[in-house]
């Protein structure tokens, strides 16, 4: 089961969000954790990549491409488990901080 970590800069765009915004990021996540699961890699809908010119930042897309959220792998407090930091929450604007 993978774990997960919030920034600062998460949380305070969390925040910010309106409900639909937070319920379709979880919705999401519920993907993204069920590809975790299966070990084949992460569905192309997600749309995860790397975020240029950030090494070891990622990307994830979801409502028709307007909803965007980043991270970083981190350790797991459980060995073998993937841990995922999320930095980021909202619309293209969080990639000048990303």
């Amino acid at each position: 089961m993978p774990t997960y970590d919030k920034a600062a800069t998460f949380l305070r765009d969390w925040a910010a969000l309106r409900p639909d915004q937070r319920r379709q990021f979880l919705a999401a996540v519920a993907k993204m954790v069920y590809d975790i699961k299966q070990g084949q890699g992460f569905r192309d809908g997600l749309r995860i990549k790397g975020v240029e010119d950030h090494e070891g930042v990622f990307e994830m897309t979801w409502e028709k491409g307007n909803g965007r959220a980043t991270f970083e792998y981190g350790t797991s407090p459980h060995t073998g488990d993937i841990h995922i930091i999320w930095r980021r929450i909202n619309g293209h604007a969080i990639f000048q901080n990303p």
